[in-house]
C-alpha cells in the first residue's frame, strides 16, 4: 500500500520533532540562555525539507522552579520545559502540530491535517 499525500505529510512532521527534541534534550539551559536556544531551536528544524515554521517555547516558569533548589544555574533541557509548533507543508498537504507535558510525558501530536 502506497502512502498518502496526507500520511507522507505527517511522516515528515514526525522526522522534525524526532531530530527536534533528541538533537537538543540535555543541552544546557538556563533564564539568560532559553530565548537564544529557542532560536537555535527553531532555525535548525526549519532547514529540513518541507518544514514551514517552528515555534518553540522554553517555559520559564518550569525552569525557574527546577532551578531553585539546585547547585547549578542550569539544568539539561527536557520536555517539561518546553511547548513546541509546527507546519509541515508536504505535496499540498499541510500538518500542524505540537509538543505538550501530558501526564508527565512530552507527547508529540497532529493537531490538524489540510489538503
Amino acid at each position: 500500500m502506497t502512502p498518502t499525500e496526507r500520511e507522507e505529510a505527517c511522516f515528515e512532521a514526525g522526522i522534525k520533532f524526532g531530530t527536534l527534541y533528541h538533537q537538543f534534550a540535555g543541552t544546557p539551559v538556563s533564564p539568560d540562555s532559553a530565548r537564544s536556544l529557542e532560536r537555535a531551536m527553531a532555525e535548525a528544524v526549519e532547514n529540513q525539507p518541507f518544514c514551514e515554521s517552528v515555534t518553540v517555547d522554553i517555559i520559564d516558569d518550569a525552569l525557574e522552579t527546577a532551578l531553585a533548589d539546585a547547585a547549578a544555574d542550569y539544568t539539561e533541557l527536557t520536555g517539561r520545559f518546553m511547548e513546541v509548533e509546527m507546519r509541515v507543508e508536504y505535496e499540498g498537504s499541510v500538518v500542524r502540530t505540537r509538543m505538550a507535558m501530558e501526564d508527565g510525558y512530552p507527547l508529540m501530536t497532529v493537531v490538524d491535517v489540510e489538503d
